[in-house]
């Protein structure tokens, strides 16, 4: 049932589709998004670990880069290998700032427009304004930024993802992870990539605002497929132990403290020509004061985000930014940062929970191992 007002939040082109299947509508990043259907976070939770979840991501910023050579106007802001992308491959990368802490995080693709490179940008909801005017701010007078406004985007996550879009874009089967293409999807034309934000195999479609709709009700007609709202999301992605943008990184943390060295690309290290180079450099070769890592409670309790957490001493070592029930795992986990020395599994900490201490151990992430399709 829906429960947002009209003027206070946008809507995304399936915010209809929503409200018909009953979902539980909440003000998310601007939007009225779902975060929940009827079934329930962990049933949808676990459909998309055991077959296959669909979920609206329209309320993300879309955008392309066209102009004269866009990779390496683009590089001036992140300090991912864009230059060494080939056409087809994507990569995860950093917006940053200049003391190195992180502005957003963003899917970054390689395409061609008639033979041109140019890149497709995919950036988090509560970001895309001061994204896309940071991003044109920044670039080579002979690039331009076109936000997509016109452009919805759905994620289908899950290991019967293929099976089911299979059916309408056979093409998608040829793709493996990190690698998108164009393709016509329900009789509309699409751009599909091999990624997600769950874990599991799946792909995203990026298609026309007016075509959505029906692609959503197709797939959902698929016997393995169900609808998933924010809350399963948020288990999801928690289980995989990727981070949450203004929860696990923001403009205070490095790639290095939040475990993303692998985002720094070789070369990129070697030019040193990205925003704040100097610390997060340092960071890599003489290691972070803090560091991100999976926590694993003791007992069923979840623990939430700003939970202090405690050595055996008493002494404060570090912060919850994530936390909640993992449906797979069967038990509570959470994500935070502590001192570089607390940082190891295994290691034994308290955390403060409203009044009472809970027993937990540092943890290796993720929580639940990938199920990508890589190349063979």
């Amino acid at each position: 049932m829906a429960s947002v007002p009209d003027t206070e939040v946008r809507k995304t082109p399936l915010y209809d589709l929503h409200t018909s299947l009953g979902a539980r509508m909440v003000p998310f990043a601007g939007y009225a998004m779902p975060v929940q259907y009827p079934a329930g976070i962990i049933a949808e939770h676990n459909a998309t670990r055991g077959a296959a979840g669909l979920f609206d991501v329209s309320h993300m910023g879309q955008a392309i880069l066209r102009g004269e050579d866009p990779a390496a106007s683009f590089e001036r802001l992140v300090p991912g290998d864009i230059s060494g992308l080939t056409t087809g491959r994507m990569r995860y990368t950093l917006l940053l700032n200049d003391a190195g802490g992180i502005r957003d995080d963003l899917m970054v693709t390689r395409i061609e427009e008639n033979g041109v490179p140019a890149l497709f940008l995919v950036v988090n909801a509560a970001c895309k304004d001061a994204d896309f005017a940071h991003i044109s701010a920044q670039l080579a007078s002979d690039v331009e930024l076109q936000i997509l406004g016109d452009s919805a985007l759905l994620a289908l996550q899950g290991p019967k993802a293929e099976a089911a879009l299979g059916e309408l874009a056979p093409e998608c089967r040829e793709l493996v992870f990190m690698q998108g293409a164009e393709m016509t999807v329900n009789g509309a034309p699409a751009y599909v990539t091999r990624s997600g934000y769950t874990g599991e195999d799946g792909f995203e479609i990026s298609l026309p605002n007016d075509a959505v709709a029906g692609l959503a009700q197709r797939l959902l007609d698929h016997p393995d497929v169900m609808p998933v709202g924010l809350g399963a999301r948020d288990s999801l992605r928690l289980e995989a132990g990727l981070c949450l943008y203004g929860h696990d990184i923001d403009e205070t943390t490095s790639p290095i403290e939040a475990g993303l060295a692998w985002a720094v690309g070789k070369r990129r290290r070697e030019t040193a020509d990205f925003p704040g180079a100097e610390t997060i450099l340092r960071h890599l070769n003489e290691g972070p004061d803090r560091k991100r890592v999976g926590i694993r409670p003791d007992g069923r309790a979840p623990v939430r985000e700003g939970a202090e957490i405690r050595d055996g001493g008493g002494g404060q070592v570090g912060v919850i930014t994530s936390g909640g029930f993992g449906p797979t795992i069967g038990g509570p986990v959470a994500m935070g940062y502590v001192d570089s020395a607390a940082a190891v599994a295994g290691t034994t900490l308290n955390i403060e929970l409203r009044g009472r201490t809970v027993a937990a151990k540092v943890a290796d992430l993720p929580f639940v191992p990938a199920n990508y399709k890589r190349a063979s």
